[in-house]
């Protein structure tokens, strides 16, 4: 808050929002709410709350846990519409995933971009998030075997659809696109973008 020019009212009502708000809020919505002057007012507003819901120091995840990698949709005003095919990161925001799950429930979540789905990418991942002595349960992609401090459980599908093996990381997955492009395609000029904006950052989630 120091230097806004904004009101603490202002302030703690757009944290109230976005906190109680169960399908996100978009910066658009957030304008209208507050009555605030321009959407570059209410966008900075969403982008310095949902950077202040994350705990930077937040424990690693335990046990089992279900992890694997998506893509977003992504590009800037002037880029072509079309991106790589594949795991091309080519016009897309490449994503890893972790969902903690004890007793068939699932509990913390973890997100991150990464660079691509190579194994050094995804180690990494894995090592930032989950506790020595974890295991991590995924689709059997080749990068994941040998990731730093884990066990790995790999269950290879073949033919099976990989969201019946990862059931509530595909579930995370499909609530952050649904959620993503709710929130940031709200903008004045792209309402009918299928694309995210490149000004998308993650961690998504609040704590």
């Amino acid at each position: 808050m120091r230097g806004s020019k904004l009101s603490l009212s202002v302030w703690f009502w757009a944290a109230y929002l976005m906190a109680t708000h169960s399908n996100g809020i978009s910066a658009l919505q957030l304008q209208s709410q507050l009555s605030l002057g321009s959407y570059k007012s209410a966008w900075l507003l969403c982008a310095k709350l949902r950077r202040a819901m994350v705990a930077p120091g937040r424990a690693l995840l335990s046990g089992l846990a279900e992890v694997d990698e998506t893509e977003l949709p992504l590009r800037g005003k002037d880029d072509p519409v079309t991106g790589g095919g594949g795991r091309s990161g080519q016009g897309k925001m490449l994503v890893a995933g972790a969902v903690e799950v004890a007793d068939g429930v699932p509990g913390r979540i973890r997100l991150a971009k990464i660079s691509d789905f190579s194994a050094k990418s995804l180690h990494g991942f894995v090592a930032a998030n989950m506790s020595p002595g974890a295991t991590i349960k995924t689709d059997g992609w080749s990068a994941y075997p040998g990731a730093p401090g884990v066990d790995h459980d790999p269950h290879v599908v073949g033919k099976m659809a990989a969201h019946v093996v990862l059931p509530w990381v595909h579930r995370v997955f499909a609530n952050m696109k649904t959620w993503a492009l709710g929130v940031y395609q709200s903008r004045p000029a792209r309402k009918t973008s299928p694309i995210l904006s490149r000004r998308v950052r993650l961690p998504l989630q609040s704590p």
